[in-house]
């Protein structure tokens, strides 16, 4: 068992996200910690940051501002798309959370409005421009399974 967070660690640790007005969007509680690797993201950078150099049984309470979360809500991720690109027969509603593939692989957006022949979808991240705050308890550190200077290599998790 490694002794503090660091890059490469494999973490297990159980959390309660809130936003300000004190309202649980996710938490662990009743369930299985959460395991990640950090540095690899598999969590919000922020998240990351403020859990490194923790210890097992420590417990953190920290506020992430949008630049260090999910970012600030923006325009541009809001789009027209023709009715025509979304499967025939689908009943499109506003407020529905659909994916796509993009370039960059799957991607999630909201459906914004609905006309008869165009859906405004928006893909800025729900939480995009919200402050977010967690309380955060280590379970678990796991060695990493190489410093940085072995390179990674097949098998090795952190790809």
């Amino acid at each position: 068992m490694a002794s503090k967070i660091e890059h490469n660690s494999v973490v297990s640790v159980h959390y309660t996200g809130t936003f300000d007005d004190g309202k649980i969007f996710d938490s662990s509680e009743g369930k299985d910690p959460l395991t990640f690797l950090v540095g690899h993201g598999q969590m919000i950078t922020g998240f990351e940051q403020e859990m490194l150099g923790a210890e097992v049984g420590e417990k953190r309470q920290f506020t992430l501002t949008p630049d260090r979360a999910y970012g600030e809500r923006t325009e541009a991720a809001i789009q027209q798309v023709p009715r025509e690109q979304f499967p025939e027969g689908l009943e499109i509603e506003v407020g529905m959370i659909l994916g796509a593939q993009s370039d960059q692989g799957p991607v999630q957006f909201s459906v914004a409005s609905v006309d008869d022949d165009m859906v405004t979808v928006d893909f800025n991240h729900q939480m995009a421009g919200m402050t977010i705050n967690f309380s955060v308890e280590v379970v678990d550190i796991t060695e990493p399974a190489h410093k940085d200077s072995d390179g990674c290599g097949p098998g090795c998790g952190c790809n």
